[in-house]
């Protein structure tokens, strides 16, 4: 009679595993990866940072030395261990010496090989308590094995992660259980428990410190992820909403040249074919140009965007503005220096956008305080200064909280005009802000303009 295996059917799947089962495979998978993987594996312990809040402080030399802290104290940890090893009068020389060496290799070598070192003191313990048991009662632990044990378990579970050091803290019960029960007949103390105990509060702060510093990393790059991106998605705002106003702007010129070019040839008597061509070709440039621009800027709009139907502000409305600022609570005067005189609709529309933001910063960080709004026409551009005093103390209005985004729309508004801008705290404890805004040397001052022409 023979015997027969029972086959599978083709295209048949196998028996589904049991959740213990895949539970024991998922442990012996992990126990594999954390400690039998790569064991002697070469990672050499960091230095640490100079910006700790000890460090922080010291100076020079000190502060490079402060970095090598961590070896320090590894190798101060090894040295106790020997001590604790050799300290026998009983035993022999020779005795010590082969003690405190195996108390203290294993913690040295935490410093390159983390996981391979708790192998050592795995293996380092029974041959410490071999060479010992005449002299020492203490079983399956030595002094010196024990302080060894914890101080590798301790330094490896900081180098790794908590089930690393939960694997070590289970292989390290399952080897003091069996040897404590393989005494040779002799009356030992089984010091298991104590072990057991003293390196499972150990690793719970470990894994308790570990936990809380993940989680405190992880709280700071969500945070910086979460700022880059509030602040990444302000910027594209800004830049939207200035599209959208260069859009109407630009598009109402073109749409005037447009109609200007269509209407010329009927304002003259009898105009030649060729001026009558010429015009056609503007209306028919402008056309196209308007229609390029409406499909490349008009993306930029909102489904619920609609184009303002009042013409876009510009610098003859700032007596306006500054009279509802004024209503507003916010004392603030005005001042125009230079000739004044007509610029391009872009140039005015972003003035008044940065002295309309600058005086809102002003209202929303620092209420009570008065402001001054400068104008100054120069020859090559126009120049900017918006500043306001410090906040009164005691002021019963608080400061509102903000990302200051502010400023970086008027930086946006500066950038796309290839002009200039400051903003920085003033030396009475206030805020300013400075803009130039360039102007082609092309554009005339308005006849009739005045000199030196200002408001209080």
């Amino acid at each position: 009679m023979t015997e027969t295996t029972q086959q599978l059917p083709p295209g048949a799947a196998p028996k589904p595993r049991s959740p213990e089962f895949r539970l024991a495979a998922d442990a012996l998978r992990g126990l594999r990866h954390d400690l039998l993987h790569d064991a002697f594996a070469y990672h050499p312990l960091p230095r640490s940072t100079a910006d700790g809040p000890l460090t922080r402080r010291l100076k020079g030399r000190q502060r490079e030395y402060a970095t090598w802290s961590p070896h320090a104290l590894i190798i101060a940890a090894g040295l106790l261990a020997m001590f604790i090893a050799s300290d026998n009068a009983i035993r022999g020389a020779s005795t010590n010496t082969i003690l405190a060496l195996l108390a203290l290799l294993p913690v040295l070598l935490t410093m390159v090989r983390p996981v391979g070192a708790f192998w050592l003191s795995m293996v380092a313990t029974p041959v410490a308590t071999i060479l010992a048991n005449e002299w020492d009662d203490s079983w399956p632990w030595l002094a010196g094995s024990f302080a060894c044990h914890l101080f590798v378990l301790t330094i490896v579970a900081l180098r790794t992660r908590p089930r690393t050091a939960a694997w070590m803290w289970a292989l390290t019960a399952v080897y003091g259980f069996i040897a404590g029960n393989i005494s040779d007949g002799r009356d030992f103390r089984s010091d298991t428990a104590e072990v057991l105990f003293s390196s499972a509060l150990v690793l719970l702060g470990v894994a308790v410190w570990q936990i809380r510093r993940e989680a405190r990393q992880e709280v700071t790059a969500q945070l910086t992820v979460t700022a880059h991106e509030r602040s990444r998605r302000t910027l594209l705002e800004e830049r939207t909403t200035i599209a959208r106003e260069l859009h109407d702007v630009v598009a109402h010129h073109m749409s005037v040249v447009a109609i200007q070019a269509e209407a010329a040839p009927y304002r003259v008597e009898n105009p030649p074919p060729e001026l009558e061509r010429a015009f056609v070709t503007i209306r028919e440039n402008a056309v196209a140009a308007l229609t390029e621009l409406r499909r490349v800027l008009g993306v930029v709009r909102a489904e619920d965007y609609e184009a303002p139907d009042a013409p876009q502000p510009t610098l003859a409305d700032m007596d306006a503005l500054l009279a509802n600022v004024r209503d507003a609570g916010l004392s603030v005067d005005k001042g125009v220096t230079g000739a004044v005189r007509e610029l391009p609709q872009g140039v005015e529309l972003s003035a008044y956008r940065i002295v309309q933001e600058a005086l809102s910063n002003t209202l929303r960080h620092a209420p009570g305080a008065s402001a001054r709004v400068e104008i100054g026409y120069v020859l090559g551009g126009l120049g900017l200064r918006i500043v306001n005093g410090p906040m009164p103390e005691p002021s019963l209005v608080k400061p509102s909280p903000g990302a200051g985004h502010g400023i970086t729309g008027m930086r946006e508004r500066v950038s796309m005009l290839n002009g200039e801008m400051t903003a920085a705290p003033a030396d009475d404890g206030g805020y300013e802000v400075t803009v130039f805004l360039p102007v082609p040397s092309a554009s005339e001052p308005v006849p009739g303009a005045r000199e030196g022409e200002g408001d209080a």
